[in-house]
């Protein structure tokens, strides 16, 4: 899905033999024998890239190592998820298989299609694949269409009109992630606290229900830079049904301006480069193709990096645990960025009218 991987004979995460085997029985035209490659820059579920004898590429995703929260990583519901939303025009990889018999690989896994594309993670990569402004407007005018027509699916039609309970999203998510906190947290953090009894004072009704992604941004689609379109969209495990405007708060939050300071700790978010539509102009282009009004933004985004700062610490510890498949990170950096998500969210929150 990207080039940015790291290969060896010996595979962490991955039992080649069995799943070998499981492939040849259960894939449709693929045969082995398989190279496996550990795609870098997933924090969650682990992603490896599958090359079969043919020279096939296929992806294979499985939960993280050792002990993980029992509702996060759901292999079954990852893979329904994308084979509802690829009945969409909403342009995901295709799913080819499941495999939830453990004494395969340890753990369940699926396997998808290969799309390619790049991942626009940094500005480097983006001066590096749209060097003028007007591909990053085309981009972003692509990339507020797929989420805007990602809310106008009807989940039933699709088959995912029993992936969640649809009403009380934000009562949901922020007892989900106040849990998650509770359970992950590495030390205290006041601010965390602070922000969540506000938000919860100030929620407002649900107007407008679908399937929310949870975690739509650049960095976790593929990018066409020869359409300056959206490839695939990518990364469906925070995926619900609920308040779909919770996705625009988030996409807000990561659609950072030129110049703009970020509370991302060291990471430099890839529109910072510019060309790339505004905010504003985001949020009335998305308003426009949906229908939907979009009111108390500046709830959805205090909302969102209160989140981002839960979900980011439940990274931190499983890093700090050893149970991702990677020991490089830097988890200096990811405390610094829970921190300023935390400080965020608070002046977000405090500034509501």
């Amino acid at each position: 899905m990207t080039d940015r991987t790291e290969a060896s004979n010996a595979v962490i995460g991955i039992e080649q033999e069995p799943v070998s085997a499981w492939l040849d029985a259960n894939i449709e035209g693929a045969r082995g024998p398989y190279t496996f490659e550990f795609i870098t820059g997933g924090h969650s579920n682990l992603t490896y890239k599958v090359t079969d004898a043919a020279g096939r590429r296929l992806v294979l995703r499985r939960p993280p190592l050792g002990h993980v929260l029992a509702t996060a990583h759901d292999m079954a519901r990852e893979y329904r998820i994308i084979t509802g939303v690829g009945r969409t025009s909403v342009p995901v990889p295709p799913a080819l298989g499941l495999c939830e018999d453990e004494s395969v690989n340890s753990a369940p896994f699926y396997i998808m299609g290969y799309v390619d594309g790049v991942v626009l993670a940094e500005p480097e990569t983006v001066l590096a694949n749209l060097p003028d402004d007007s591909q990053r407007a085309t981009l972003s005018t692509s990339v507020v269409t797929v989420l805007a027509d990602l809310h106008l699916a009807d989940p039933d039609t699709i088959g995912l009109g029993e992936l969640g309970r649809r009403e009380a999203y934000l009562d949901r998510q922020l007892r989900r992630w106040k849990t998650q906190w509770e359970d992950s947290k590495t030390r205290e953090l006041p601010t965390m606290d602070q922000a969540y009894d506000l938000l919860l004072a100030a929620k407002p009704e649900q107007r407008y229900t679908g399937v929310v992604h949870g975690d739509y941004r650049l960095g976790n689609m593929l990018a066409d830079p020869a359409h300056c379109a959206v490839a695939a969209v990518l990364d469906w495990e925070l995926c619900t049904l609920g308040d779909v405007l919770a996705d625009v708060g988030y996409l807000l939050n990561n659609w950072v301006q030129p110049g703009e300071p970020s509370p991302r700790g060291a990471t430099q978010p890839p529109t910072e480069v510019g060309g790339f539509s505004t905010r504003e102009a985001l949020v009335e282009a998305y308003s426009e193709r949906t229908g939907f009004e979009v009111a108390n933004v500046d709830y959805y985004r205090a909302f969102q990096n209160w989140r981002l700062a839960a979900i980011v610490e439940g990274v931190m510890a499983r890093y700090l645990k050893g149970v991702m498949a990677d020991d490089s990170v830097d988890t200096d950096a990811y405390k610094v960025q829970i921190e300023q998500l935390a400080d965020e969210a608070l002046r977000l929150v405090r500034g509501l009218g």
